[in-house]
């Protein structure tokens, strides 16, 4: 197999999931530093404007959005499993809750005044990081600090009482994928020092995250992000199994986009090439890149043709005469 090249910033609580992730599996990777914050070149030439970070690439394959990349490393590395039976089902529903209103929550406590400078460093970089994901949330309304940490607090007494029974993890004796996800934004608060002691309400909520952060480290090695575009460019074209297609609106061949549908909406345009129950890619052609097929998840993301795209640019126009 390929290198798996992950491509994100130290920062990052997404990110910091997948390399949790990576160290159990005791996956080797390859490591591309991006900036913080738009304009994002070499990343953009790979994924055609997807914005989100961490991204993970495997050749000219380019995955977008960790819950899709999580299905990817378990089909990679399928021990130890991130969805043990019987839980499996509930450890997918506890990750989509983390992944959203945890998230929410933990990122709206933690970024605040007194606290960005533990995260963010200087006041420069601070202030140009806040106003990059003002653009990127969009129309998404800002959760207001007291709220979140009121929400914060509540979440964490709830987990506090998973932990009651004395079982190591969320759900048992191992981490699942539910632990990774509840872990990475609750990482985030607790860097932030000025605001972490939030977490000392719920004694058993630490002890597992100190758990959660020996739980692995493989090794990583250093890649440029010229490097990681030149692997796309040489890889060979891909190879599309034998997958269902499933009709959301496009057949394979059709001039698409495809965007998250909560916030970092930016369109990414193509070929699309696969169209599953859980997963969508298109096929994209960049001068630096190459021939590049960016992958995403089913749900969060939504899928519209070219010419369903151009009859509701003429609708608007008609709107606005």
């Amino acid at each position: 197999m390929q290198d798996i090249i992950l491509h994100h910033f130290a920062v990052s609580p997404f990110a910091e999931k997948v390399r949790c992730i990576l160290g159990f599996k005791r996956l080797e990777w390859k490591s591309v530093d991006i900036p913080l914050i738009m304009p994002k070149p070499d990343l953009t030439a790979l994924t055609g404007g997807y914005r989100r970070t961490p991204v993970l690439q495997i050749g000219a394959d380019i995955y977008c959005d960790t819950s899709l990349i999580v299905e990817l490393l378990e089909r990679i590395a399928p021990q130890p499993s991130l969805f043990p039976a019987p839980v499996a089902g509930l450890a997918r529903i506890l990750a989509q809750w983390a992944d959203s209103s945890l998230f929410s929550a933990a990122m709206g406590y933690a970024f605040q005044p007194a606290a960005i400078p533990d995260l963010l460093g200087n006041a420069a970089q601070a202030k140009a990081f806040v106003a990059d994901r003002a653009a990127m949330r969009g129309s998404l309304p800002h959760m207001p600090v007291a709220e979140a940490g009121a929400s914060l607090a509540e979440y964490l007494r709830r987990l506090e009482d998973m932990l009651a029974d004395g079982s190591p993890y969320l759900l048992g004796e191992q981490p699942t994928v539910a632990d990774f996800s509840i872990y990475h934004p609750l990482w985030c608060v607790r860097r932030a020092r000025a605001v972490a002691g939030i977490l000392e309400a719920t004694p058993a909520v630490l002890a597992w995250m100190d758990r959660m952060a020996d739980a692995g480290r493989s090794g990583c090695a250093e890649m440029t992000s010229e490097q990681a575009l030149a692997i796309a460019r040489a890889a060979p074209p891909v190879a599309r199994g034998r997958q269902p297609f499933i009709d959301h609106g496009a057949s394979l061949g059709d001039r698409v986009t495809i965007a998250a549908t909560d916030y970092g909406c930016d369109p990414v345009e193509g070929e699309l090439v696969l169209s599953t129950a859980t997963e969508l890619a298109l096929r994209r052609t960049d001068a630096r890149a190459g021939s590049v097929v960016v992958h995403f998840p089913r749900l969060g993301f939504r899928l519209k043709k070219e010419d369903d795209l151009l009859q509701e640019a003429v609708r608007q126009t008609h709107r606005n005469v």
